[in-house]
């Protein structure tokens, strides 16, 4: 081929190829193949949590659900069924910032709902009025959809509690709403407003717990959720019916199955009180859902409650997806639930069956430990406190002494493993630096600037109390199983066996909303 030849030959090959771009370009849209649309992000992400959210039971009482809840997420959505979180122990609130920020709360630093303040000795609640969302030091999805957005986009959170509504929210959120436990009404912080929205006042006034629950009842939602007893290892029981009076009535509504009615109420009216879902610029609304023990009780004491709670649970989560995919429409909408990954105590008398058992008194034990050190290096007050299995010891009095931090930590460590119900103990320094895939969980869960530099973990079946503040609370280390679950905006229905952890789910909302995940975030995205 000549130079001429070949000059004429890949002219002709761009014009052909400049012609088939252009004709591509001039097609419109709604005559382009498929996957050739363009694909827009969603314009609304409804991130559920559902507090105690169990697959044993999700799946035992799949017999009462309607079509539209759970049985609809089941089968066309992309279900999750192994998940799990990186870290021990877990609460609802070092599980929601986790969900929130994609890190576990070594990162995040809630560590738990309570924590010891190294100054005073006092505990701290995680979320407070004047420091609310400050805790996190991490950002929150909600955060970095803000900071994309330059503040356009919607950003709220709804619960019954105030830690999961706050958590959730982060720290650049438009509000965060959950129920007083004194009045009943939905409230919110000054950190995010400072005057309550007309449009919750009004629906405050008409719909909240507080102007309601003197004419409700809590009985069964369908008879035979009523009347026939789905668990398989106990036979049936009464139908029951509460009434919520007394001073403690917000606190009972807030832990039963009644109280998601109104979180699905609350949703509904801030979605259209707020127009969230109906332009380009995706917004995120973060709801909790409570699938717990009525009261916090113990499964045996209130397994029909348990049972009804979700009944209605699915019948909530059904009203929700409707509602939603009818205003802003399914294709725009996309829907990530999961649990936080606990469940209440159940009480178990293991003595009575003669399985190893026993009570690892905390006070007691942080008071053997003084003595002990006081026979090697003097008397004085080396411990100065314990809070729940931690153990706080005294940083002046070993400097003082000049006995190293890292010398103290490991004669605690030798000492309190002679004793009785104890599985393992582990310092602050071993869990800062080690790399153990052994303890790494253990490492996750903890944060030296909220945790003490003695952590004793008791063993299964033994319970770790403490006589000076009436803890006292049952060790478990079996797995409670939960599914995440992501459904709408175009998501193929699917079922993934494979183990999967909640830290992912942060960045796949990002990835699929097209902003950066929060800025603690390393975990890969789910797909």
């Amino acid at each position: 081929m000549t130079n001429y030849n070949r000059y004429i030959y890949i002219t002709l090959l761009a014009v052909l190829g400049l012609s088939a771009e252009t004709s591509a370009q001039t097609t419109p849209p709604s005559q382009q193949p498929a996957s050739q649309k363009t694909q827009y992000a969603p314009r609304l992400v409804v991130s559920i949590t559902i507090d105690q959210l169990r697959t044993d039971f999700l799946e035992a009482f799949a017999p009462l659900y309607c079509s539209q809840g759970f049985k609809m997420l089941l089968s066309k959505g992309l279900v999750f069924s192994n998940a799990s979180y990186p870290f021990m122990p877990i609460d609802r609130a070092s599980a929601t910032a986790t969900l929130a920020t994609g890190v576990v709360p070594y990162y995040h630093t809630v560590v738990g709902e309570r924590w010891l303040d190294h100054q005073t000795l006092r505990p701290v609640y995680c979320t407070t009025d004047k420091n609310t969302a400050d805790n996190i030091l991490s950002s929150t999805l909600g955060d970095e959809l803000k900071v994309a957005t330059q503040g356009m986009a919607t950003v709220y959170a709804i619960a019954p509690f105030r830690d999961a509504a706050i958590l959730s929210a982060g720290h650049a959120a438009d509000g965060a709403f959950w129920i007083s436990d004194e009045n009943g009404q939905w409230t919110t912080s000054q950190y995010y407003t400072n005057a309550m929205p007309q449009w919750l006042l009004t629906f405050n006034q008409l719909h909240s717990p507080g102007q309601t629950l003197g004419q409700t009842s809590w009985e069964p939602v369908i008879q035979l959720s009523g009347t026939f007893n789905y668990y398989q290892h106990v036979g049936n029981q009464t139908p029951f019916k509460h009434k919520f009076s007394g001073q403690r009535r917000f606190r009972e509504f807030k832990a039963s199955g009644m109280v998601n009615a109104s979180v699905t109420d609350m949703a509904q009216q801030c979605i259209s009180s707020t127009m969230m879902g109906t332009d380009r610029i995706t917004d995120l609304l973060c709801l909790t859902y409570y699938a717990g023990n009525y009261d916090h009780k113990a499964m045996t004491d209130c397994q029909m409650e348990l049972q009804d709670t979700y009944v209605r649970l699915d019948r909530e989560i059904a009203r929700l997806i409707t509602t939603i995919q009818q205003r802003v429409g399914a294709e725009h909408v996309l829907f990530v639930l999961t649990s936080t990954g606990y469940s209440d105590e159940e009480s178990a008398d293991y003595g009575k069956y003669r399985i190893p058992s026993g009570t690892l008194y905390m006070n007691r034990t942080a008071n053997l430990l003084n003595m002990y050190y006081g026979a090697i290096w003097g008397q004085g007050r080396w411990v100065e406190t314990c809070f729940l299995n931690q153990i706080f010891l005294n940083h002046k009095l070993l400097e003082s002494k000049r006995v190293s931090l890292a010398v103290a930590s490991q004669r605690a460590q030798e000492f309190l493993s002679q004793l009785s119900g104890v599985r393992n103990v582990y310092t602050s320094q071993q869990l800062i630096t080690s790399t153990s895939e052994q303890i790494i969980k253990v490492r996750n869960g903890f944060n030296p600037e909220r945790c003490g530099d003695i952590l004793v973990e008791v063993a299964p079946g033994w319970r770790l109390a403490n006589e000076d503040n009436q803890d006292n609370m049952l060790s478990r280390a079996s797995f409670t199983q939960f599914p995440i679950i992501v459904f709408g905006a175009g998501t193929k229905a699917g079922r993934v066996s494979d183990h999967v952890t909640v830290d992912r789910i942060a960045p796949t909302i990002a990835r699929s909303i097209r902003i950066r995940a929060p800025n603690a975030c390393s975990a890969e995205p789910l797909f």
